[in-house]
């Protein structure tokens, strides 16, 4: 099992130069995670090559872009877009005449996912094939970056493929009831977990969060050989998910979304990183904070964890830095609403005894509970109402300053990493922004 293992110390500044290259696995869409890292190559003066899952045509085939789609990618990510499609996963395969899973669950219902049943060994089948094509263009990118990259020239690879859910759906309004549902429409996510549906979950979880991460190591075997031998450097980073760190009745203490049933698939990208970094080969998977994107959305309650940011951030970053990040935040609430009134919001909900009792590192991740799911969605509910528009959120402030602070402790940390899995919580971001390091972000 991981141990659990926050980042202390501010790393020191990495050694990257002017032509060092930062490869993006996994394209880039919106703002999320994936947008730190990208501003701090370019900020420190590196290249920056991204590439594209493509696209699926009417007819389900994937394709690369078009030179529209391609453009758009490119002005979006402000570097080159390697037009190899990288779609992970296994949903829309079809091997020997087999229907694909997608076709299979086309009439299935979502009150029938504890009996629904797939053709025998089509799944396993069909993730052969996902597995093999993503694998096979992993190895047509290398043959491209082996071209556009110089020997000797330092290499980061960011991982940033997450997910997975089955593009069939029947899954949305099971996972709707498992992720936002109280009452009669409340779901047991363990209840869901152990249906074939669940299962399918699982295996597709692992292939599209963690397996491409150790498709992309092995498959870049020979640009790593020939970078490292000519003196250049080669860093693989993935992002995790593992509960974290963050101030709750005024002490550091680790709390965790529930159920992130996702978080099976991170504990596997977590040993997928340990093993490749017992071989000698810098790969690392950095646990971040809960952000609010649109692919998180899903998960309504999430972003209750964001909001003692601000806390740590007066402690950590000091008055004058959290004086600037309050002010904005105080300008999204409702005339008569105050940051103090969300914070005790925020702290009761965390502090609670209902929480207490599932939440365990050890046993992570656990399943929800009626009890926990009502809670949790109705102190969302009241700290949404806080805010005078919902399109305007004090979370999504919160989560810029996270998304921009880790991009900056991963590139950096990488380069010369103490452990294969490290946690980012909300006291070393915090500590971030009061160093020079940090400059920019608020």
């Amino acid at each position: 099992m991981t141990e659990y293992i926050p980042l202390q110390e501010l790393p020191e500044t990495a050694a990257y130069k002017t032509g060092d290259v930062l490869v993006l696995i996994g394209e880039l869409f919106g703002r999320g995670y994936a947008n730190g890292l990208v501003d701090e190559a370019r900020r420190i003066g590196m290249t920056v090559i991204g590439t594209t899952v493509g696209r699926r045509d009417n007819g389900g085939v994937l394709r690369a872009l078009t030179d529209e789609e391609l453009a758009a990618a490119e002005a979006l990510l402000g570097g080159r877009v390697v037009n190899i499609p990288l779609e992970a996963g296994f949903d829309m395969e079809s091997v020997d005449g087999i229907p694909s899973v997608v076709e299979q669950l086309k009439k299935s219902k979502p009150d029938e996912f504890a009996s629904i049943s797939f053709v025998e060994g089509s799944l396993e089948k069909a993730c052969a094939a996902g597995s093999a094509r993503f694998r096979s263009n992993i190895s047509l990118l290398e043959t491209e970056l082996l071209k556009l990259i110089p020997a000797g020239v330092n290499v980061h690879f960011a991982h940033s493929m997450a997910g997975g859910i089955p593009r069939a759906r029947v899954f949305m309004p099971l996972l709707n009831r498992i992720f936002k549902g109280t009452g009669d429409k409340y779901l047991e996510s363990e209840l869901f977990w152990k249906s074939p549906l669940g299962q399918l979950c699982d295996m597709s979880f692992n292939e599209v969060t963690a397996d491409t991460f150790l498709y992309l190591i092995e498959e870049t075997a020979s640009l790593r050989k020939r970078n490292v031998d000519a003196g250049g450097r080669v860093c693989y980073s993935a992002y995790g998910y593992h509960g974290t760190g963050v101030l709750i009745n005024g002490e550091y203490r680790w709390q965790s979304y529930t159920p992130y049933v996702q978080g099976f698939a991170k504990m596997r990208l977590e040993n997928i990183a340990s093993d490749a970094t017992a071989n000698g080969i810098h790969a690392n998977v950095y646990n971040c904070p809960e952000i609010q994107t649109n692919s998180s959305a899903l998960f309504l309650g999430v972003e209750i964890s964001l909001y003692p940011l601000l806390t740590a951030i007066r402690r950590e970053a000091g008055d004058k830095i959290a004086e600037r990040v309050e002010k904005s935040c105080k300008a999204m609430l409702k005339e008569g609403e105050t940051l103090e009134a969300l914070l005790e919001r925020t702290d009761r909900y965390l502090s609670s005894p209902v929480l207490d009792q599932i939440e365990d590192f050890d046993t992570w991740p656990q399943h929800n509970t009626r009890e926990q799911a009502e809670l949790m969605l109705a102190a969302s509910s009241e700290l949404m109402e806080m805010h005078a528009d919902q399109k305007m959120l004090v979370c999504a402030e919160l989560s810029r300053i996270v998304f921009l602070a880790t991009g900056r402790l991963i590139l950096h940390n990488s380069w010369n990493p103490d452990k294969a899995v490290v946690w980012l919580n909300h006291d070393i971001i915090a500590r971030l922004l009061a160093d020079e390091r940090g400059a920019g972000i608020v």
